[in-house]
C-alpha cells in the first residue's frame, strides 16, 4: 500500500511537471511573440533624406487631426517626411475660445494642426499615418485618455479634401469589418493650445505618450496598391518550390538559396504582391545561411504567428497582403539594431537592384535604402 502511495506521489509529481513545462512554454511562446512586436515597432529606422526645406505658399495644405493626447500627435507628424508644421490646438467645441482646463465643458477635442508640403507627402499618406497611431473603433478613449476631448477625428477646410478622406474612412471600415469612431468634420472653432503643450515631448523627452513616435521614421507603404492573385494564378507564376514555401510553409535549404550570401543595395518584396517587405540596409551577415534582416521596411507589412510545428515554439513572420509564408524571426539578432533575426527563405521574396527601384514603382522608397 505504501508503495503504490509511493508510486502515485511520484506519477503526479512527473505530471505536474509535465503540465508546467507545457503551460509555460506557452507562456513563454505569447510573450516572445508580444515582445517582438513591440520591438519591431520601437527601433528609429535612420534614412538619409534630400534636403526639402525651402517649401512655396503655394503648395501648402492643412488638415487637422484628433488622435487622443496632442503631445503625442504632434510629435509623431513633426517627424514624418513632407510634413512642415505641427501645432497643438482644441478643434470643434462650442465657441471660438477654450483653454485647457475648459476643454471639458466647450467639447473641443484635443487636435494637432498638420500643415504639409503636397508635393513631398499627400493627404491619403498622411491619413495613413494617422490610422496607423489611432484605435479606429475606440469612443472618446486612446491609451489610458478618457474623456470627449481625446476622441478621434479628422477636421478639414478644403472640401476638395473630403473625397480623399471618405475614401480613406471606407477602406479602414473595411478592413477592420467595424464601423469607425472616427469623426470626419469641416473644421470648425480651432484654437491653439497654450505654450506649455508646444512640441511638449521635444521640452521633455521622458513624457507621458501614447503612442510609438519612433513609427514616424518608417514609411507608409499603402496596401491599396499590391493584391494577391488567385490561388490558380499563383501557381502560374510561382516555381512549385516558391508554392510550396509560400503558400504550404514550406522551408528552403540554408546556403543554397538566391539570397543568403547576396548585400547588394535594394529592395526584397513578396515574390507574389510586389509588396515592399525589406530593405538592404537592414540585411547582415548572420551565418544561418538563409537571408537575416534586423527589421522590415516598416512594421506595416509584416505580420505574425506562433508556431508551435515540429515541437519548437517560433514566431511566424508573414506578408500583410500576400499572407505569404516568409520565415520566422528571432531574439539572437544584433543587440545594436532591437535584437532582432528575421530569418526569411528567399523563395518568398524577390529582390529589386537600387538602380531599378523607379522604374519598377518602388522609387518612394529609395531614402530607405
Amino acid at each position: 500500500m505504501e508503495d503504490k502511495s509511493k508510486l502515485f506521489l511520484i506519477l503526479g509529481g512527473v505530471l505536474v511537471v509535465i503540465v508546467a513545462l507545457v503551460f509555460g512554454s506557452r507562456l513563454w511562446m505569447v510573450s516572445s511573440s508580444t515582445s517582438i512586436k513591440d520591438v519591431a515597432m520601437s527601433q528609429t529606422n535612420e534614412v538619409t533624406r534630400k534636403d526639402k526645406k525651402d517649401h512655396m505658399k503655394e503648395d501648402l495644405r492643412e488638415i487637422y487631426l484628433a488622435g487622443g493626447c496632442f503631445w503625442g500627435v504632434e510629435e509623431y507628424f513633426s517627424r514624418v517626411s513632407g510634413v512642415v508644421d505641427a501645432v497643438s490646438g482644441y478643434a470643434n467645441g462650442k465657441g471660438d475660445t477654450t483653454k485647457y482646463e475648459l476643454i471639458g465643458q466647450t467639447g473641443h477635442a484635443e487636435t494637432v494642426k498638420v500643415t504639409y508640403d503636397k508635393n513631398q507627402v499627400s493627404l491619403r499618406e498622411v491619413l495613413l499615418h494617422y490610422f496607423r497611431i489611432i484605435d479606429p473603433i475606440s469612443v472618446n478613449k486612446q491609451g489610458n485618455d478618457r474623456g470627449t476631448q481625446y476622441r478621434t477625428g479628422v477636421y478639414y477646410t478644403d472640401t476638395d479634401d473630403l473625397a480623399v478622406i471618405e475614401e480613406v474612412f471606407a477602406e479602414q471600415a473595411e478592413k477592420l469589418d467595424k464601423p469607425l469612431a472616427v469623426e470626419k468634420a469641416t473644421l470648425a472653432n480651432f484654437v491653439e493650445a497654450e505654450e506649455y503643450h508646444q512640441d511638449y515631448l521635444r521640452k521633455n523627452p521622458n513624457g507621458y505618450c501614447h503612442i510609438n513616435v519612433n513609427q514616424a521614421s518608417y514609411p507608409v507603404i499603402d496596401e491599396q496598391l499590391y493584391h494577391k492573385p488567385s490561388d490558380e494564378e499563383i501557381k502560374e507564376m510561382l516555381t512549385a518550390e516558391e508554392y510550396a514555401v509560400t503558400q504550404q510553409n514550406d522551408t528552403e535549404r540554408a546556403f543554397s538559396n538566391r539570397y543568403w550570401n547576396q548585400f547588394e543595395d535594394g529592395i526584397y518584396v513578396d515574390i507574389v504582391t510586389g509588396e515592399p517587405l525589406f530593405s538592404s540596409k537592414d540585411k547582415y551577415d548572420s551565418g544561418c545561411g538563409w537571408p537575416s534582416f534586423s527589421c522590415p521596411i516598416s512594421p506595416d507589412v509584416s505580420t505574425y504567428k506562433d508556431d508551435t510545428s515540429f515541437n519548437m515554439v517560433r514566431t511566424e513572420v508573414r506578408s500583410r497582403v500576400g499572407d505569404s509564408h516568409l520565415g520566422h524571426v528571432f531574439t539572437d539578432g544584433p543587440k545594436d539594431k532591437g535584437g532582432l533575426r528575421y530569418c526569411i527563405n528567399s523563395l518568398s521574396i524577390k529582390f529589386i537592384p537600387k538602380a531599378e527601384m523607379e522604374s519598377k514603382g518602388y522609387g518612394y522608397l529609395l531614402d530607405y535604402v
